[in-house]
């Protein structure tokens, strides 16, 4: 493998031009805004056109979507044959597809999004229509390779993002399954933040003398989040959100380690009187959607998630990260973090930390190459607000005999009430 570190970018230019890329395509992203390239698409750009396979390494928010799509959408439109994306998660790969449409649609770019949550029908109708590029989760890509709804045999470029996730995430075994799929005479492009064993792994076995391009050391934070830590109980956690919470009065990203723990937090934070979704892998995709879309409108002031939002969140102007529970990994705080302080502007996270996980922050420390500063905690209220959510009831729907409907306001009945509804037994998280 060879490795490109800290090589010089681009021409030096402050702009896209000198890179390689078309007319058509500079013109599109001025229409779009994009006047200056960021480190990774400044390195992986002039080499990714030529058709070569690449390994970009660079830490969350660097813009590494526009430095595979440019390159793909190029190639493309000059050669036959398809695209494929391969995402972690449902959040990562519409935004993708968002930012494909955003470069590609003035030119007729046609995409297809197959992901878990999504009508299967309209998938298939979507690869019905020849798209140009493949956005897709592994789990869902490989259902439709077993259903033979799709055939990959026409992909020449294959994009690999956050590979390090997919690995985290158990998706290794449909990985290797689609990569036996897809032609061996291909561009294949891998995109991480970090560079464990199993990425090195799949460079060796499925990719063909790929260029590393690396533009910050494997966990590199945001260069402008300011990091704070505070110790405390569990059970005071959420008496120091309250107060952390009326402390800013921007978009807040709260991180919870689990399912059950989002949906618990979310609800506490409306009843302090914010508005506030949460996202977790419990929800439907129309559920995913509205949270984010709220969360990106300033509908939802808090949106309280699980590390399924980690990555694939691309939210401008979140004031502050929490980290409620710390991650299980310590390539997530970096991940985590990265959420705030994007586009080059700055950013606050702070962690909770209990009493006996010095040694997770150590780990994170080793990882992040710098020591988190422990901040004194501050005044904490006696107990916490008892705000009512908008409405605490249930609508029921009674149907009469003349087919007339009328709806009626109950209340919901009590798990342990004598009705002869059905007991369902609690999930455990």
């Amino acid at each position: 493998m060879t490795t490109v570190k800290n090589a010089p970018i681009g021409h030096n230019t402050p702009s896209f031009e000198g890179l390689g890329l078309t007319k058509s395509l500079l013109n599109r992203l001025d229409q779009q805004g994009f006047t200056e390239p960021t480190p990774i698409q400044r390195k992986c750009i002039p080499i990714a056109i030529t058709g070569e396979d690449v390994i970009g390494i660079a830490q969350t928010g660097t813009g590494k979507t526009l430095a595979f799509a440019l390159p793909m959408i190029q190639r493309l439109a000059q050669t036959k044959g398809t695209g494929l994306v391969i995402l972690p998660t449902r959040e990562l790969a519409l935004q993708v597809d968002e930012e494909l449409q955003k470069i590609g649609n003035p030119a007729g770019l046609r995409t297809a999004v197959l992901i878990g949550g999504g009508s299967m029908s309209l998938q298939i109708r979507s690869i019905k229509m020849r798209p140009h590029i493949i956005i897709a989760t592994p789990g869902r890509l490989n259902d439709h390779i077993q259903s033979k709804t799709i055939s990959l045999h026409s992909t020449t470029i294959l994009v690999l993002d956050e590979a390090d996730r997919m690995l985290d995430m158990g998706f290794e075994p449909q990985i290797k399954r689609i990569l036996a799929t897809v032609p061996q005479d291909r561009q294949t492009m891998l995109f991480s933040a970090t560079m464990p064993p199993g990425i090195e792994k799949i460079a060796r076995n499925y990719m063909k003398q790929p260029l590393r391009v690396e533009v910050a050391p494997s966990g590199t934070t945001a260069e402008n989040v300011d990091q704070e830590l505070f110790v405390i109980g569990h059970s005071e956690k959420l008496r120091l959100l309250d107060t952390v919470l009326k402390e800013y009065t921007g978009s807040v990203l709260v991180f919870s380690r689990t399912k059950y723990g989002a949906k618990r937090i979310a609800a506490t934070v409306r009843r302090m009187g914010h508005t506030a979704s949460e996202l977790h892998s419990n929800c439907s995709l129309a559920q995913r959607r509205k949270a984010l879309d709220g969360f990106k409108s300033g509908i939802y002031r808090v949106l309280i998630a699980t590390d399924i939002a980690a990555r694939g969140i691309d939210v401008k102007n979140i004031e502050l990260v929490i980290n409620y529970d710390l991650p299980e990994n310590p390539e997530d705080y970096v991940h985590r973090i990265g959420r705030t302080a994007r586009a080059g502007k700055a950013g606050k996270a702070i962690s909770f930390v209990a009493p006996e996980q010095r040694r997770d922050v150590m780990m994170i420390e080793r990882l992040i190459r710098a020591q988190l500063t422990i901040s004194p905690l501050p005044q904490l209220p006696e107990r916490l607000p008892q705000i009512p959510e908008p409405d605490r009831f249930t609508t029921v729907r009674t149907y009469q005999r003349s087919g007339n409907v009328q709806p009626t306001r109950a209340r919901a009945t009590h798990k342990h009430s004598s009705s002869s509804a059905p007991a369902y037994r609690r999930r455990s998280y």
